[in-house]
């Protein structure tokens, strides 16, 4: 049976105390077929000491190191750009994935000849504890609708690069890179699909960016003036949709 590469894209920096976990959960997946590839961004702990002691038993772990802090989004352009998978997946140092996570998206994207798409994910508690909030997703969002909207979870993304090409994350520190890169995908019509069912953990730790509200907020923001080049009418209703949808989530 033919199981197509997925090339798993996670930034590093300073993650030591939980970046095992990440790693041994995506080991722990039922699909096989996978490359993860870890861009270390210059962390100062032992981070890259406990990756380089799991890369050894696993040929299917690449580690990335850099000599300069770049930031997450430069970080996981790099890792996109060593990629060989014909999908691209995310996963942050510090979050975690259910074992029939990518089984189960592989095999709608496959089926249904999908672009994009994103599941329901837990929240977890630093320590990893289980919380009762879970994050739900629509069953379909296009561009504009996205605009409006922080639904998609990061750690939840598969996008075929065979339909989108060779895209990246802007490289701009004040703005939601990885919305950006959704929103980049979603423009010329196609439509991101939501899997119903629970694949991820999303680990809210002190310096996790939905802590920080008046910071994603300006973030968001700046994405619409800067990156996305909505006037202020546009901008100001999509923001007014954003609050909206932000607060549905807490």
């Amino acid at each position: 049976m033919y199981l197509p590469k997925v090339s798993i894209v996670t930034p590093c920096f300073n993650a030591s105390e939980f970046i095992e976990e990440t790693i041994k959960s995506v080991q722990s997946q039922t699909y096989n077929n996978w490359e993860l590839i870890i861009v270390d961004d210059n962390s100062s702990d032992n981070s890259t000491i406990l990756i380089n002691n799991l890369k050894k038993t696993d040929n299917r772990i690449k580690l990335i190191e850099l000599n300069n802090n770049v930031g997450p989004a430069k970080a996981r352009n790099i890792a996109m750009e060593n990629a060989e998978g014909k999908y691209i997946a995310f996963l942050d140092s510090d979050d975690l994935w259910l074992p029939s996570k990518l089984e189960r998206q592989i095999e709608i994207m496959e089926k249904h000849d999908l672009i994009l798409t994103f599941s329901n994910y837990r929240i977890i508690e630093e320590n990893g504890e289980l919380t009762s909030k879970v994050i739900k997703v629509p069953e379909k969002i296009n561009y504009a609708q996205l605009l409006g909207n922080t639904i998609i979870g990061c750690l939840t993304v598969v996008f075929n690069r065979e339909k989108t090409g060779d895209v990246r994350m802007p490289e701009f520190r004040d703005c939601p890179e990885d919305s950006a890169l959704w929103l980049s995908i979603l423009r010329s019509g196609s439509e991101a699909v939501g899997i119903q069912e629970e694949l991820a953990l999303y680990r809210k730790t002190k310096g996790s960016l939905s802590r920080n509200k008046i910071k994603a907020a300006r973030k968001t923001w700046n994405m619409y003036r800067k990156l996305e080049k909505l006037n202020v009418i546009k901008s100001s209703f999509c923001f007014l949709n954003y609050s909206y949808n932000a607060m549905k989530k807490l």
